[in-house]
């Protein structure tokens, strides 16, 4: 399974380009890392993959998702994950809930809570399974949402600088787990972040300006 982008150009409504020209593939297991300065495209990317892209903007070139051209697919039918520098977790629902709302429809009744169960129990965090988003910390709020968005099975996962709100000391130590459960999951993905430090070892880099940059 991969994702691929091909001759991917992305460009304002009055004709300015942000990139041009664009093409890339992740592999399962992988993560390539687009680096790059506030307002050069990275989120706008995303944004084109996911299918969430502003009306401010418009892009020419395919995305393709294990083989499968997803550019001209709903956003809710593309099977791709995001986690954003936010958790974006529900207020109202509990932590558990949380994770049951990720579920597919396929599982029911009871069924989804046993599952969100088994994940916080996973993430050694069952004993805040009633507890409501205020009530819990930051990192435990970005945990539970990384969890909630795999727990989707997502095809493809999109890393929006995660981890640029969290202090240094939980910074790292989210971005090793973080990077210790996509490998688990075994799904392609893609992370933008201005941050070297962010960069797993070993991984695929592409470093601004991507202007007609094409990587395997």
């Amino acid at each position: 399974m991969s994702l691929s982008l091909t001759s991917l150009t992305i460009s304002k409504r009055d004709g300015s380009e942000l990139f041009s020209d664009l093409s890339f593939s992740v592999e399962a297991g992988e993560i390539l890392t687009l680096m790059g300065p506030s307002g050069c495209g990275k989120s706008t990317l995303l944004d084109v993959i996911a299918g969430h892209l502003s009306d401010e903007f418009r892009f020419s070139g395919e995305v393709y998702l294990a083989n499968e051209r997803i550019d001209k697919v709903s956003p809710h039918l593309r099977e791709v994950g995001i986690l954003f520098q936010d958790d974006l977790l529900f207020p109202h629902l509990s932590v558990w809930e949380n994770l049951a709302f990720a579920l597919p429809n396929s599982v029911k009744g009871e069924k989804r809570r046993e599952r969100a169960i088994h994940a916080l129990e996973q993430l050694s965090l069952l004993e805040l399974a009633d507890s409501m988003p205020e009530q819990i910390s930051g990192g435990q709020r970005a945990r539970v949402s990384l969890a909630r968005m795999l727990l989707a099975k997502p095809k493809a996962v999109l890393l929006d600088e995660p981890f640029s709100k969290l202090d240094k000391n939980l910074r790292s130590q989210f971005r090793d787990w973080v990077f210790e459960q996509l490998k688990s999951a075994n799904v392609p993905a893609l992370m933008v972040t201005h941050d070297e430090q962010d960069i797993p070892t070993g991984s695929l880099v592409l470093k601004w300006p991507w202007e007609n940059t094409h990587a395997r």
